[in-house]
């Protein structure tokens, strides 16, 4: 099939498949079958699922699209601007079928039947704005409208980028209308189906870009943007089989369960998403760097097309199982508790020693980000070392040590009981803010980054030009000045607790996720405008330095005894409910907390002081070493210069005074 045959085909072979894969799901799993009571009628129940299968590879062709541009393809040619036009035209469907989506919802939970009356229209209204799931739809939508328009207008590099954050933004809230609010685990399901979502909407959409794109590229330019292709589809097909995993194990729970529909669903995706893995394997290991070679050319994209039905199967089967009754009931119990109507899981058994080492409470997004930034890291030192280049294996070991400390805070006991004891909260603030971007700082991932990945010469932007145009941004020059980061770090701790930001954390997992992110950003930067080695764009002198660590321990530990002393529980509603029989009373476990932000949490700050201090040493020794070493270069010429000047400017007084 000739490349612009295969143009068009290529799309048409993976709704071909998604949908008949969907169809032969829906009717073997029942997820479209009669209802015995409230019954919405068949256009629903079969239109709905396949609105939602618009929504996918919609919403795929959208981030994969943009996503791939970003790190394939040079701003100002033609293949980009159609990167970006492919873009538009899933965003425009994707606005289109999420608002079927929303309609169809809503038809399906009411069981109403469509009208132009004005008490159907206020019925609706009240769906879209006052439910979890027309809230969500309803962003989707307006959220796809808008980029349908932006993605239509940019063509830079950094409004590129900015769209690629809205439309990576926008697919969150799909994620929360998969998993119902009432049943056990539900955070860990929404995060586990927004990483699935986004991970397939990269993969999927970026091979839906290769195929359009494959009349633009010329045999010189296509392995180039095929290997860069393949890398980004290896970390998305890591991210959405471990996150289907996930989101399976609570949905399946035992594994006599895989025998159930849903279960029989389960395995033919993940059957359909092995073979894509392999296939991806395949090509890149043994046909991208010969598609120079016509036989192996045409090899590859019969291989394309292979893969592309491997795609639509998996994600019709993946819209089936979304409407498929699970084999078990995950629904809390209909006489909750206090501690699992706040947190929608049931309280943790007492805090013993043992437990602090033992206890896990996953988060995927933080498992992930620490696996990534494991093997990135580790690939860096292992590609020096393999140019005979050195870096220090110190540094090795304090990154490693500060992510495995990452994991243990975010997937942890401490995220396991944070939500329960604020001491337990505090000890994981403090770990975020001081002693893991310590850690990191002194691993100098940038400085590492831009030693260790391969510099670009085609006007593309890889992980080196958008790590060094980061550093070197407006944006990065503002926030990490001393008296910057000192302030956000310093300041936010105060903002954090007096006002409904920790409320707002404690309710909302999307706050959880904003607070982790904060500490550690805000601490990261506080931390590398005193010691770090990695550029930036101004650091205080020494004696600056030490100043401002002073003035920050001093807040900090102001910070620690105004908590000791607050005769008041901070979110009473929510440490004060939980109906603990274990552990301190809220009151007495708030003011541990505020002990140990005033006591561990100054440890860090103290050691930066001394490394501080030993840098400054350092710094006069070298200074002095390179004066010393000039002046037996040029023979103390300038001391004998300067005495001369003396000397003459005695002799002129000597005269004077005569």
């Amino acid at each position: 099939m000739n490349s612009r045959a295969f143009r068009y085909a290529g799309p048409a072979i993976l709704g071909g498949a998604a949908l008949l894969a969907l169809l032969i799901g829906l009717a073997y799993g029942g997820g479209a079958a009669e209802l015995a009571i409230g019954d919405p009628g068949p256009v629903v129940r079969w239109g709905l699922p396949i609105a939602e299968l618009v929504v996918n590879l919609s919403a795929a062709l959208l981030v994969g699209s943009l996503v791939l541009a970003l790190f394939a393809l040079r701003s100002g040619t033609p293949e980009f601007d159609t990167a970006l036009d492919a873009a538009s035209a899933g965003a425009a469907i994707l606005t289109v079928a999420a608002g079927s989506t929303a309609f169809l919802t809503f038809l399906n939970i009411f069981n109403a039947q469509p009208s132009a009356s004005a008490a159907f229209g206020e019925q609706l209204g009240r769906f879209l704005v006052d439910t979890e799931a027309g809230v969500a739809w309803l962003t989707v939508t307006i959220a796809a409208a808008g980029l349908t328009v932006l993605t239509f207008a940019v063509r830079g590099w950094l409004p590129t980028l900015l769209v690629t954050v809205l439309a990576i933004a926008a697919l969150v809230p799909m994620a929360s209308v998969g998993h119902v609010g009432t049943e056990a685990n539900h955070n860990i399901a929404v995060t586990a189906l927004a990483l699935h979502i986004i991970g397939a909407a990269v993969w999927l959409g970026g091979l839906l870009l290769l195929v359009l794109l494959r009349p633009l590229l010329g045999s010189e330019r296509v392995a180039d943007v095929l290997s860069r292709y393949s890398s980004i589809a290896l970390a998305a097909f890591i991210v959405v089989t471990l996150s289907g995993v996930a989101r399976a194990v609570i949905g399946v729970v035992s594994p006599e369960n895989l025998l159930s529909p849903y279960g029989a669903l389960l395995l033919v995706k993940v059957v359909a998403l092995l073979a894509m893995g392999v296939l991806g394997a395949f090509y890149r290991g043994r046909l991208i760097s010969r598609m120079r070679d016509a036989a192996s050319a045409a090899r590859f994209w019969t291989l394309v097309g292979v893969e592309v039905v491997f795609m639509g199967i998996a994600s019709g089967a993946a819209v089936a199982l979304s409407v498929t009754p699970p084999p078990v009931d995950t629904a809390l119990p209909a006489q909750q508790t206090a501690a699992e109507v706040l947190t929608g899981s049931t309280l943790p058994p007492e805090l013993t020693l043992d437990r602090w080492f033992t206890m896990w409470d996953v988060d995927l997004i933080w498992a992930f980000a620490v696996g990534f930034g494991l093997f990135f890291y580790l690939a860096g030192v292992r590609r020096l070392a393999a140019r005979g280049d050195r870096w220090p294996l110190w540094r090795t070991v304090l990154w490693v040590f500060g992510l495995l400390l990452l994991l243990w805070v975010t997937c942890g006991p401490v995220n396991a009981y944070q939500d329960y004891l604020f001491s337990v909260h505090m000890v994981g603030h403090m770990l975020l803010s001081m002693a893991i971007p310590m850690c990191l700082v002194f691993g100098a991932p940038v400085t590492l980054a831009s030693r260790a990945i391969r510099k670009r010469d085609d006007g593309t932007r890889g992980g080196r030009e958008w790590i060094l145009w980061a550093v070197h941004s407006p944006y990065a020059k503002v926030i990490t000045h001393p008296l910057v980061a000192a302030g956000l770090f310093i300041g936010s701790l105060w903002a954090f607790y007096y006002t409904d930001l920790f409320r707002w954390t404690l309710y909302e997992h999307l706050g959880h996720e904003w607070m982790v992110v904060h500490f550690l950003t805000t601490g990261y930067l506080f931390v590398l405008s005193l010691v770090g080695i990695d550029p930036v764009p101004y650091r205080l002198p020494h004696a600056g330095r030490l100043l401002t660590l002073i003035g920050v321990m001093a807040m900090h530990a102001f910070f620690g005894i105004a908590i000791m002393m607050s005769s008041g529980l901070f979110v009473a509603e929510w440490f004060g409910s939980m109906g603990r029989t274990w552990g301190a009373a809220p009151l007495d476990d708030q003011y541990v907390g505020g002990g140990i932000a005033w006591s561990i949490g100054e440890i860090p700050t103290l050691i930066l002081a001394i490394v501080v201090a030993v840098q400054w040493s350092r710094s006069d020794a070298r200074t002095q070493r390179s004066v010393d070493r000039h002046a037996d270069r040029t023979g103390d010429a300038e001391l004998e210069a300067y005495n001369e000047r003396l000397q003459k400017l005695a002799d002129r007084d000597a005269r004077a005074a005569r």
